[in-house]
């Protein structure tokens, strides 16, 4: 990594600076792992105790955490963001190179802006279109119609459906489907009927998609990501599902079809989101929820039960068992 001074670094992301502005960093590191030309933060005060050894060349922290450490810093309101920046500076992204792999299929109907770079054995159908500067890693197949944005990227293996359409610095990690047919059935005499999924997909500027990720194609209408979604490893979304801007998932959430979630929302993982619900903006919903009924309140909401010894979970299975019948006798007391 490239060594910044301390003063360089205040300078470009408008940081204070407590010590000594020459101090030189040239890596980065954890509070109980970081050496003198190392940076670290603390954003969180549970790891306050370990400031006491730690031997950091300089700290990411909050003006209240200064007093308690004795070396160099820089401070900010928010030390996890500014490390995210600064980390980007010091270890950028190794860019493809641009142009189409010899191994590459890509369709003569289909735009690829030569700025743009298409990694080994992908596929590109007709009238799709690849914006400026974007990366299409290895293996991934582009069906057509399908539009991928200016500075996007595919990481690898990456599949994106029919018209589907993705807007601009998108990251879809290795995995990734995006278009897939929903779940569209219709019983009919004792038999499964399928139900052609004729809406698409649409994710808006700046998301983030994880690995192994699958975001169903709508009923009829598209399936809309707006812009600045962040959607973990293993998310589910299926069809006709509405997310709003800055909201994230995180992994192995279900939603089911026709579900609209609101802006700067958090659902954390394992939670499973019923259909034909919507969730108003600024909710959180905590890991292992089972969400079957509209949120019309921004607040937190959960229903996981956490873990416990099994003996005494044994018990209280016994007694949600007799839950019914304590109420009927209750009843007749309070009737007496």
């Amino acid at each position: 990594m490239p060594a910044y001074s301390l003063a360089q670094l205040a300078q470009q992301f408008d940081l204070d600076i407590h010590g000594d502005p020459e101090h030189q960093v040239s890596g980065l590191a954890t509070l109980s792992a970081a050496g003198p030309s190392d940076l670290g933060f603390l954003a969180n005060a549970a790891y306050a105790r370990q400031l006491g050894d730690c031997r950091a060349g300089a700290l990411i922290l909050t003006s209240n955490m200064v007093e308690r450490w004795s070396g160099n810093a820089l401070v900010t309101p928010n030390p996890y963001a500014t490390w995210a920046r600064i980390a980007g500076l010091m270890k950028p992204r190794t860019a493809a190179a641009t142009g189409i792999h010899e191994s590459a299929w890509v369709d003569p109907d289909a735009v690829v802006d030569p700025t743009a770079a298409i990694g080994p054995q992908c596929s590109i159908a007709a009238g799709c279109r690849i914006g400026a500067g974007a990366e299409v890693g290895p293996g991934c197949v582009i069906e057509p119609g399908a539009i991928l944005g200016d500075q996007s990227r595919l990481v690898g293996r990456v599949f994106i459906g029919e018209n589907v359409q993705i807007g601009e610095r998108v990251l879809i990690h290795p995995g990734a489907v995006i278009g897939a047919d929903g779940f569209g059935l219709a019983l009919d005499k004792g038999h499964w009927l399928k139900v052609p999924q004729m809406g698409s997909v649409r994710i808006g500027n700046d998301c983030e998609i994880g690995a192994n990720t699958t975001i169903d194609r709508g009923a009829i209408e598209d399936t809309v990501l707006d812009e600045d979604v962040r959607l973990d490893n293993q998310v589910q979304v299926a069809h006709n599902v509405h997310i709003g801007a800055h909201t994230a998932i995180a992994g192995c959430v279900g939603i089911a079809g026709s579900t609209r979630i609101g802006r700067y929302c958090m659902i954390a993982g394992a939670c499973g989101i019923g259909g034909h619900l919507t969730i108003c903006d600024q909710v959180i919903v905590t890991a292992m929820s089972t969400v079957l009924d509209s949120i019309e309140e921004p607040g937190e909401y959960g229903s996981g039960i956490p873990a416990r010894p099994h003996a005494r979970w044994k018990r209280i299975l016994v007694r949600l068992g007799q839950l019914d019948d304590w109420s009927r006798r209750l009843r007749r007391i309070e009737n007496k």
